[in-house]
C-alpha cells in the first residue's frame, strides 16, 4: 500500500514542482510595473468572504459534518471565487491574476511545501517501545515538545510527538485537555525562541532581525507561559487520571503478581497489576532525524543566502533562493518517503489526511483573506484606521496594543502577513525595533506567535494535530468549543504576561 503511496506522492511532488516552476520560465519576460492593490480604495466588504470561510470552518463540521467531510475543500475554493470573482469584475483581470500569484507563488506554496516536507519527515520517526501516559509522563513529553519547537519548528515538533502522546494516552479516558494543552505548547508557544520556530520570526529574520534576538528576548515570556501552562496541565491531567481510576495499558496488566514487584489495583474486587512488561524505548525511521536537519538547513539558507536572482512571474518576483529551498524540499519530502520504511509508517499510524486537510483549507484561507491584509497595510487610509491608530498614542507606541492587536488578529488572519504589518507600522527598521524600541518588536513577536494558539486556523500545525487526534479516536472540540478551552486558558496567561512584560 505504502509503495503505491510513494509512487503517487512522489508523483504529485514532481507536478507541484512543475507548477511552481514553470509558469516562471513562461513569464520571464514579463514587463515592469506590476498591478497595483490599494487597501484605502477597498471597503470592508470585501472581507466578507474570508469571515465566510472561518464561519464555514467553525459551523460546518458541527451543523453538517458528513457533507463537510465530504465537500470542504470544494467549500473552501467557493469562498475563495466569491472573493476573487466580483474582484475581477470590479478592478480587473490583470490586478486579480497579481493578487492570486502573489498569494500563492511567494506564501501559500512556500507555506504548503515546508509543511508537507515536516509532515512527511516528523511522521516517519517512530518511538517504540512501552511509555504510559500518566500525568508526570504526559507532562514530560510536552515539556520536551515546547524545548523542540523553536529549534525544529512548531510543525515538526508536532508531527515528532504528537503520535507517541497519543498511544501513551490510548487507555486513557478524558484525552482532550492533552490535545488541546499540546496545540498551546508545542504547536504554539514553544517555537517563539528562534526564526526557525515560527513564521513570523523567520520574516522578521528576513527584515533584519538578529536571529538570536528572539531567543534573548522572547525566552522570560516564553518560560513564564510555558511554566503556567505546564503546571495547570499536570493539575488537571493528575485530578482527572485519578478520577479514572489510574488506569494502566491492558497489556502491562495481569492477574498474577509479577516476579519483580509491581503496582497492583482493585477493579470489580479483582487484583490487577502492573507487570512493567514491554520493549524498550527506541526509535524507528532515524534516517529521517538526519532529513529534518536537511529541511532547517534549506529553511536558514533561504535567508542567509541571497544570489540577487528573481524569477518574474506576471510581475511577482519570485526570488532563487526561494526556489532552490522549496525544490530541497520536495526532494527531501521524496527521500523520506523512499528511505522510510512501509511498516514504520503504518505502525506509526501515518495518513495523508491531516496535510491534505490543511491545503484545501488553507488556499480558500489565503485567497479570500487578500482585501483583509491589504485594508490593513493602508494603515490609517484604510477601512480598518481605528484599529492601526490604537497602536500610537501622542507619536508614542501603545505596547499594549501592539501584543493584543497582533495577536488577536493572528489568531484569525495568517500570523505571518500580521506580523509584517504591525512590524511595518511600527516603523519597519529592524535595527531601530531591536534598539530602541525592542519593547515594541517583543510585543509583535509574542502577539503574533503566542495567540495563533487562540483557534485551530491560528497556525497550520494546530489543524493538523486536531485531525491526528480526531484519526486515533480523540472527539475534538469543535472550533467554538476549542476558543472555550483557549479563552479560559490563553486569555489570562496573556493578561498576566502584558502586565509582567509588556505594559
Amino acid at each position: 500500500m505504502f509503495t503505491f503511496l510513494k509512487s503517487k506522492a512522489i508523483a504529485s511532488l514532481s507536478f507541484a514542482l512543475a507548477g511552481l516552476l514553470l509558469p516562471a520560465m513562461a513569464f520571464a519576460s514579463a514587463s515592469a510595473g506590476a498591478p497595483h492593490l490599494d487597501g484605502a480604495s477597498l471597503s470592508a466588504l470585501w472581507v466578507i468572504p474570508f469571515a465566510c470561510m472561518l464561519l464555514s470552518i467553525a459551523i460546518g463540521p458541527i451543523a453538517a459534518p458528513h457533507f463537510w467531510h465530504s465537500n470542504f475543500g470544494k467549500i473552501s475554493v467557493f469562498w475563495a471565487l466569491c472573493f476573487l470573482v466580483p474582484f475581477t469584475m470590479a478592478y480587473g483581470f490583470s490586478l486579480a491574476l497579481y493578487e492570486a500569484l502573489h498569494a500563492l507563488l511567494l506564501e501559500y506554496f512556500p507555506f504548503i511545501i515546508l509543511l508537507l516536507a515536516l509532515f512527511t519527515v516528523a511522521g516517519g520517526v517512530r518511538l517504540k517501545g512501552s511509555l504510559v501516559g500518566t500525568p508526570v509522563v504526559n507532562t514530560v513529553i510536552l515539556l520536551i515538545g515546547t524545548a523542540l519547537a523553536s529549534w525544529m519548528g512548531t510543525t515538526g515538533a508536532a508531527m515528532l510527538l504528537i503520535r507517541p502522546l497519543l498511544r501513551a494516552n490510548a487507555h486513557r479516558k478524558y484525552r482532550v485537555h492533552t490535545v488541546v494543552f499540546f496545540i498551546f505548547l508545542v504547536a504554539n508557544i514553544g517555537g517563539s525562541l528562534t526564526p526557525l520556530g515560527d513564521p513570523p520570526l523567520f520574516l522578521g529574520f528576513l527584515k533584519g532581525v538578529s536571529f538570536f534576538w528572539t531567543t534573548t528576548h522572547m525566552l522570560p515570556l516564553m518560560l513564564f507561559a510555558s511554566a503556567i501552562l505546564l503546571a495547570l496541565y499536570f493539575g488537571i491531567d493528575t485530578v482527572l487520571f485519578a478520577k479514572e481510576g489510574k488506569p494502566v495499558p491492558p497489556s502491562d496488566c495481569c492477574d498474577e503478581e509479577p516476579a519483580t514487584p509491581g503496582r497492583c489495583r482493585f477493579e470489580n474486587g479483582r487484583q490487577i497489576y502492573d507487570c512493567g512488561a514491554g520493549p524498550k524505548l527506541g526509535l524507528d525511521g532515524k534516517v529521517n532525524l538526519i532529513l529534518l536537519l536537511g529541511v532547517i538547513a534549506a529553511v536558514l539558507m533561504s535567508g542567509m543566502w541571497n544570489p540577487h536572482v528573481s524569477f518574474n512571474v506576471y510581475h511577482v518576483h519570485v526570488e532563487l533562493q526561494n526556489v532552490v529551498r522549496d525544490v530541497l524540499l520536495l526532494i527531501i519530502t521524496g527521500l523520506s518517503l523512499k528511505l522510510t520504511d512501509d511498516e514504520c509508517r503504518r505502525l506509526n499510524d501515518f495518513n495523508w489526511f491531516p496535510i491534505l486537510e490543511v491545503g484545501k483549507l488553507f488556499i480558500g484561507i489565503f485567497l479570500s483573506m487578500i482585501p483583509a491584509i491589504a485594508i490593513l497595510k493602508a494603515g490609517e487610509n484604510g477601512a480598518l484606521a481605528s484599529v492601526i491608530n490604537m497602536v500610537t498614542s501622542n507619536g508614542e507606541p501603545v505596547n499594549t496594543m501592539y501584543f493584543w492587536l497582533t495577536g488577536l488578529l493572528s489568531s484569525f488572519l495568517d500570523n505571518a502577513p500580521t506580523y509584517l504589518v504591525f512590524f511595518n507600522t511600527a516603523g519597519g527598521d529592524a535595527v531601530h525595533l531591536m534598539g530602541d524600541m525592542a519593547s515594541t518588536l517583543l510585543a509583535i513577536s509574542a502577539g503574533a506567535v503566542f495567540m495563533g494558539a487562540n483557534t485551530y486556523i491560528g497556525n497550520a500545525p494546530n489543524f493538523m494535530v486536531r485531525s491526528i487526534a480526531e484519526d486515533q479516536g480523540v472527539k475534538m472540540p469543535s472550533f467554538f468549543g476549542y476558543m472555550a478551552w483557549s479563552f479560559g486558558i490563553l486569555i489570562p496567561t496573556f493578561v498576566l504576561i502584558t502586565y509582567v512584560f509588556i505594559a
